[in-house]
């Protein structure tokens, strides 16, 4: 991607004439972009409309301005405008995404009766239902990033002592999942994973029904479709149960340092967004704070 950066900056800068205030705020969108793709192991000409839309939620958290988020957009949309233009992508990945607007909103969550109502939808009858049910569970009893959860291996995973190792780059942080979670990762891990994976080298956590590693674009469309089968008129996506998790946390006891340690905020400032719904009588207990544990 870093040759289509270049091209695209040269672009701007020799076609397009723009001032140099603009092609340094240009560039720095984009590094930061590219930097996010890295890490997350996304290929640039690959993205979908999902991708860009968590990458604004991620900037979302980490504190950036519905302005800064705004102008970031832009950016990515001008630099796959370029690509398209030159053939070195598709499509444009952000055709139908709107604009943030100025005034920033609260983050979108879930009430305790509505992930009850998500979570009682897969039913353990059959191999998809039972990982199905222990994905959601996971994602609800962690709080972990979409990415986060796709990339876990088996070994990230202590079934016995009840916690999750969630591994970023050089950080790592340790994550308790509650009872609920607990039991059905253990059915999944026991009944269900042994026949989905056709290959005993694979070692991702989380396969699909070809026994592969389970894409993010996958996880999405699971999500979507026990969301629909609820009946729930919220847009419901992974990261709609990352807010509900701290949220809930919050609301029913626990520390808000915790709560950032376990949300992998290296800023308390991301985790303090959801102080707006914090309700009285805090208790700082994990097992006490979340619905399920």
């Amino acid at each position: 991607m870093e040759k289509q950066v270049k091209l695209f900056l040269e672009f701007l800068q020799n076609d397009k004439k723009v001032s140099d205030n603009t092609l340094q705020s240009y560039r720095r969108d984009i590094v930061y972009y590219n930097k996010y793709l890295d890490e997350n192991k996304i290929n640039y000409a690959k993205v979908k409309e999902e991708d860009i839309k968590e990458y604004l939620n991620h900037l979302q958290e980490v504190g950036k301005k519905s302005s800064t988020v705004s102008r970031n957009l832009a950016s990515i949309r001008s630099f796959y405008q370029f690509l398209v233009k030159n053939k070195k992508a598709k499509e444009d990945p952000t055709n139908n995404i709107q604009s943030p607007k100025v005034e920033k909103k609260a983050p979108s969550v879930l009430t305790a009766q509505e992930v009850e109502l998500l979570l009682e939808q897969p039913k353990d009858v059959d191999l998809k239902g039972t990982r199905d049910k222990a994905m959601l569970e996971f994602a609800y009893a962690t709080g972990m990033r979409v990415t986060e959860i796709i990339s876990l291996n088996m070994d990230n995973v202590n079934l016995e002592e009840g916690y999750v190792t969630c591994k970023t780059g050089s950080k790592e942080r340790n994550i308790p999942l509650g009872t609920m979670s607990l039991k059905a990762l253990k059915e999944y891990v026991e009944e269900a994973r042994p026949v989905l994976i056709r290959d005993e080298g694979v070692k991702a956590l989380f396969v699909n029904i070809n026994g592969q590693r389970l894409t993010r674009q996958g996880f999405w469309k699971i999500v979507k479709f026990y969301k629909e089968q609820a009946h729930i008129t919220k847009d419901i996506t992974p990261h709609v149960l990352r807010h509900s998790f701290a949220t809930h946390l919050l609301q029913n006891g626990a520390d808000l340092k915790a709560i950032q340690t376990m949300l992998g905020h290296s800023d308390i400032s991301s985790t303090q967004v959801y102080m707006q719904f914090q309700s009285d009588g805090l208790k700082n207990v994990y097992k006490k704070a979340h619905p399920r544990a």
